[in-house]
């Protein structure tokens, strides 16, 4: 492996990982296909701690946001979208796509939402439907608190919808326990996969909305991939070796233990914070509550963050992302995803010395 992804997604896929993919194809419709996405599925669930079933499907993760959208929700019905970073105003473009009335609570970058405005919000629009949010949000590194908004909702008919594509695995996370409604997640992230894959979880109180539900839909028709799933199929052809692999990633995952995974992350995230930040770098989220195990996000206005990440890129091997939308050159995001080792993370943070002596 030459180039070592420091990126909050895609990660590496390690090499047993890589070795499932290169298995030998199989049919799915089969026995041994379903077998394989019962095994998945159930898998699935533990991850997401839920005793719901978790869907899989062929697309990226945009592909199940707009999915949580067109499932759950009929034209002209009212939801909030929390707006922190760039995937947060992607829900907002999707929701006004399909005709829905967005209210959007817009946060500055690097900020998580203040739990009165969603209950200012709440209180003045009784007809409100769904709230949005990412869990982390990927442009910034800021990690919502997601059990507040769940306390929020669990008693009303609002549904609550949870972006976790980056903050699964790494950042605990209890779809049942918080009160969640519905939660997307993709194959590239704490998965360890290739991009490709998406997963979904709904609670009983979305499949019920999901019966009334008028937006036009056909390939993201959940409907059809419950009634597949009782059969041990998707509806539609599956990317069958990504399925291979992430049956094998789940069990992979469940042995280490997300509690483990999750303090190793946050080992690596700590050692980049406290390293850069010596070496002239700010912390982009102020507020420590607020920083997920997900990346760490940098900024440094001496330096030429783009021209730092372009050398690592073609000197060492190593990738890291840079900023998007409005910070585009101005901020650093340093993924802690994958298996990435405390020497790993060493050796990006003495490339990085070397380039700014």
């Amino acid at each position: 492996m030459n180039k070592v992804l420091y990126t909050p997604g895609p990660t590496n896929v390690p090499e047993d990982i890589r070795k499932e993919l290169y298995k030998d194809m199989i049919h799915h419709r089969t026995k041994n296909y379903a077998d394989l996405l019962k095994s998945l599925t159930k898998n699935l669930s533990k991850i997401f701690r839920t005793e719901e079933e978790v869907l899989t499907l062929t697309s990226s993760g945009t592909g199940v946001m707009e999915a949580s959208i067109v499932n759950l929700f009929s034209k002209g019905e009212k939801v909030l979208v929390i707006n922190a970073g760039y995937f947060g105003e992607r829900f907002t473009k999707m929701g006004e796509v399909y005709g829905l009335e967005v209210i959007e609570l817009k946060y500055p970058w690097g900020e998580t939402y203040k739990l009165e405005d969603v209950e200012e919000v709440i209180d003045k629009n009784k007809d409100l439907k769904g709230i949005f949010i990412q869990y982390s949000e990927t442009s910034t590194g800021v990690l919502h608190n997601i059990k507040k908004l769940g306390e929020l909702t669990k008693n009303t008919d609002i549904l609550l919808t949870v972006d976790v594509i980056s903050g699964l695995v790494v950042n605990e996370f209890e779809f049942d326990k918080w009160g969640i409604d519905c939660a997307i997640a993709g194959s590239q992230k704490g998965f360890l996969l290739p991009p490709g894959l998406a997963f979904l979880a709904l609670s009983n109180k979305a499949k019920k909305a999901m019966e009334k539900s008028n937006l036009p839909k056909f390939y993201f028709d959940l409907k059809k991939y419950y009634a597949s799933l009782e059969k041990g199929q998707n509806p539609w052809t599956p990317a069958i070796g990504l399925v291979v692999g992430a049956d094998y990633s789940c069990k992979k995952i469940l042995e280490q233990g997300l509690e483990n995974i999750q303090a190793h992350s946050y080992k690596l995230r700590n050692i980049l914070e406290e390293e850069l930040t010596k070496l002239g770098f700010e912390l982009f989220v102020m507020d420590p509550d607020a920083r997920g195990n997900t990346l760490v996000s940098l900024v440094n206005k001496d330096i030429d963050t783009e021209m730092l990440k372009k050398t690592l890129d073609n000197e060492y091997d190593f990738s890291i992302a840079g900023g998007q939308g409005a910070y585009i050159g101005k901020m650093l995001r340093i993924g802690t995803l994958g298996e990435l080792t405390v020497e790993d993370i060493n050796k990006l943070i003495e490339a990085i010395k070397k380039i700014l002596r």
